[in-house]
């Protein structure tokens, strides 16, 4: 059975291995999160946020998945597209989510949009992902 690039990066996130998603990103990947109205964009800024989440969810896991085509945020096209559920806990708090990967003509991940659930749980997410990214020396420290 050929796995599919959703498959591939469900199991890259399983398996907390960022080289294997530097190979499923564009360059010019944009991920739009819940906690940032703009998107994170380039594949640096995109894999160091990757990092910071892999250490900030706990119990993360994949429910379920759905494919199909959706437009895109960038360009407003039409492009190949997977759905994926999960379910985590950041903060004390249980997140239900999807991740949902828009996919270039070569099959890589061209954009990424993560979208959770209940509000607190955004707002614990909010508050560890920033701290870790300040952490990592992504985002300057609010003064």
């Amino acid at each position: 059975m050929t796995m599919t690039i959703a498959d591939r990066f469900r199991t890259a996130v399983d398996q907390r291995d960022l080289a294997a998603l530097d190979d499923l990103f564009t360059d010019d990947i944009r991920l739009y999160s819940p906690v940032k109205f703009t998107p994170f964009e380039g594949k640096p800024m995109v894999l160091g946020l990757f990092g910071v989440l892999l250490r900030t969810f706990e119990d993360f896991h994949y429910v379920g998945d759905y494919t199909g085509t959706a437009q895109t945020s960038t360009d407003g096209t039409p492009a190949p597209s997977a759905v994926l559920l999960f379910r985590a806990r950041a903060g004390g708090k249980e997140i239900h989510g999807i991740d949902l990967l828009h996919f270039a003509d070569d099959g890589r991940i061209k954009e990424f949009t993560v979208m959770v659930r209940p509000q607190s749980a955004v707002h614990a997410l909010g508050e560890a992902v920033l701290a870790g990214l300040v952490e990592d020396g992504l985002v300057p420290a609010e003064g």
